[in-house]
């Protein structure tokens, strides 16, 4: 973390502190530690700091037109860029707006920090104007929330927000400013050392937990490298390559950990989980050895949790503590950094003589099988219009690895996963622990912000889209050219996938009217040409690579493409929730009134 001396004169005495006001503090503070751009929405009892903010050469401001949107913007930024993301909002609404970014930004482990006004502290519990008790609210979801109602104590809350947001497993941390702390001065004074009772994240493991897990992993027969979201993180994927190269042993990456270990390599299975790849879902449910680092066994990848890979050890890796042994126990528990952990196992790899090293001959036969019979697919649709997935694919394709892909959530977000071959980390950003529909938008703003030099997608559904598209203004207005594909099925794509299958077809209020038939509510190319946009119409698959290519030549603008595809087609494979992974093999008993008869649930032909 940024540190300074207490500054000289000429003639080698100690300089008083500066004198400023608390807003003043925060913004040297946010200077001090190097952050360059911030996104917000200035009101009340956030005045004084935007006032100071106006003033500022180092810091970029982008004014956001929902705080929701500064919060996932933040989270984007942060994500793709391997930076703190921070976020600024006014008391009460304000504040309570950034609430769902924030728990989204915990559970993705996201380091960001969120900066609120507060009202006076003498109003303080009155029910005062536009007061809300945004530390009370956040407490569950942030690894800790500040309440700061003296200008002398700023400084050392933001370095301490900025220590516990970045390090040990990262996540929001909330600072709630009184307006008469922004607004009363006091000496600056930039603490030489954050030092936090309590708060000791252990990086580097145990030996004897090191060789143990080594030592396991010697002796499986049946292992896989369970890889989840801590992976990225810790910056740890060409360690994990070095190891996955060393022992030979299959990789899944989760939804989180899409680009932690490439797509293109041959170890690699592919997504577990519900609508993971057959190889990964089974590779996993059939192991004997799971080494699962950065990953804390989801309900979406274990599927029936007691019924989960149930002659598989166990060795957890985790920054974490308490996500070892929470939901599967771990017969190795190893706490520490996933980077140093994934070092400290290659070595003890190494120090393995081959002879005493299992043969896995007959698993690597095994999963290569499974690849062969169960590849990834879909089905064209018969309704005459366009397959989202084949839509996803060009998209992936005609970008290339260094683009970042930003998701929604549902349906689209799933093909998402599957469709794009992820080569890097820091490429795939979504909202996976909480689910946020609306992420895609203002994410890939932020990402654009942190990634300039990178073309940035935001993939988004026509529900997606508009809980969180005015931010396209914010766009155009400071000229982040994202490009939005907006996969248009007129509907809640994955709650209707669900009532086909599991609720005989009864689609309760899932119909979004965006662009079958003859309703288009709103029409998306329209609202992209009033936003200033770029809007783009394909309907026939003869256009789709015409306009991916049209988007990816158009940077003096945001580009929007309405790309209207078949609302039946569904996201496989797929194994149904509280049932047995071990089911994605089985087809249509698990949902009785799918009657398609040219598919099972695993997306090959039946």
């Amino acid at each position: 973390m940024p540190t300074e001396a207490t500054p000289l004169s000429a003639a080698g005495a100690r300089r008083s502190p500066e004198i400023l006001t608390g807003s003043g503090a925060v913004l040297r503070s946010l200077e001090h530690l190097g952050i360059t751009d911030v996104f917000g929405l200035p009101g009340g009892a956030i005045i004084p700091f935007y006032d100071e903010l106006m003033a500022s050469t180092a810091i970029r401001h982008i004014l956001v037109r929902h705080e929701q949107g500064a919060g996932h913007a933040a989270e984007g930024y942060a994500a793709a860029s391997g930076r703190v993301g921070v976020a600024i909002a006014t008391s009460g609404p304000g504040a309570t707006n950034l609430v769902t970014a924030i728990a989204d930004a915990y559970m993705d482990s996201v380091p960001f920090i969120a900066i609120t006004g507060q009202v006076f502290s003498t109003l303080m519990g009155t029910d005062a104007f536009q007061e809300a008790d945004i530390v009370g609210i956040t407490m569950p979801i942030t690894k800790h929330s500040f309440l700061v109602t003296k200008p002398e104590d700023v400084p050392a809350t933001i370095a301490a927000a900025y220590q516990i947001a970045t390090t040990g497993r990262p996540g929001p941390v909330l600072v709630d400013i009184t307006k008469d702390a922004q607004q009363n001065s006091a000496p600056y004074v930039w603490p030489p050392k954050v030092d936090l009772p309590g708060y000791r994240p252990v990086t580097k493991a145990h030996g004897k937990q090191i060789t143990a897990a080594a030592q396991l992993l010697a002796e499986a027969t049946r292992p896989v490298f369970y890889v989840g979201g801590g992976v990225i993180r810790s910056g740890a994927s060409a360690e994990l390559l070095r190891l996955a190269d060393a022992t030979g042993v299959p990789v899944v990456t989760t939804l989180m950990a899409r680009g932690a270990f490439p797509d293109s390599h041959p170890q690699h299975l592919g997504m577990p989980g519900m609508h993971g790849t057959v190889p990964a879902v089974l590779g996993l449910q059939e192991s004997d050895l799971i080494v699962a680092l950065g990953a804390r066994f989801d309900d979406r990848v274990t599927g029936k949790a007691d019924e989960f890979a149930p002659d598989a050890k166990v060795v957890h890796v985790d920054i974490d503590p308490a996500e070892i042994s929470k939901i599967r126990f771990a017969d190795v528990p190893i706490v520490g950094d996933a980077r140093e952990v994934i070092v400290d196992l290659l070595a003890a790899w190494g120090e393995i003589p081959a002879d005493d090293r299992a043969d896995t001959t007959a698993w690597w036969e095994r999963l290569q099988s499974l690849k062969r019979d169960f590849p990834l697919g879909y089905a064209e649709p018969e309704d005459g219009l366009l397959a989202p997935q084949k839509v996803i694919q060009r998209i992936g394709e005609m970008t290339g690895p260094e683009g970042v892909f930003a998701s929604g959530v549902g349906q689209h977000q799933m093909w998402s996963a599957q469709f794009i071959r992820y080569e890097r980390p820091n490429a795939w950003l979504n909202s996976g622990g909480a689910g946020t529909m609306g992420y895609s938008v203002p994410a890939a703003m932020g990402a654009k912000v942190g990634q300039p030099d990178r073309v940035v997608w935001a993939i988004d559904g026509d529900g997606c889209f508009q809980m969180t598209n005015q931010e396209l203004a914010t766009c155009v207005i400071n000229d982040i050219p994202i490009k939005v594909a907006i996969i248009n099925n007129s509907s809640l794509g994955m709650v209707r996938q669900w009532q086909t299958l599991f609720y005989d077809g009864r689609h309760s209020f899932t119909d979004l009217d965006t662009g079958h038939g003859s309703r288009m509510v709103p029409d998306f190319v329209k609202l992209a040409d009033a936003y200033g946009a770029l809007g783009i119409r394909v309907t026939e698959e003869s256009e789709i690579d015409a306009a991916i290519q049209l988007a990816l030549d158009t940077n003096d603008r945001p580009v929007v493409i309405d790309f209207v595809v078949s609302r039946d087609s569904m996201v496989w494979p797929m194994v149904p929730q509280g049932v047995s992974n071990s089911a994605i093999q089985h087809a249509r008993e698990l949902a009785p009134s799918w009657d398609d008869e040219d598919a099972d649930m695993t997306g090959r032909p039946a």
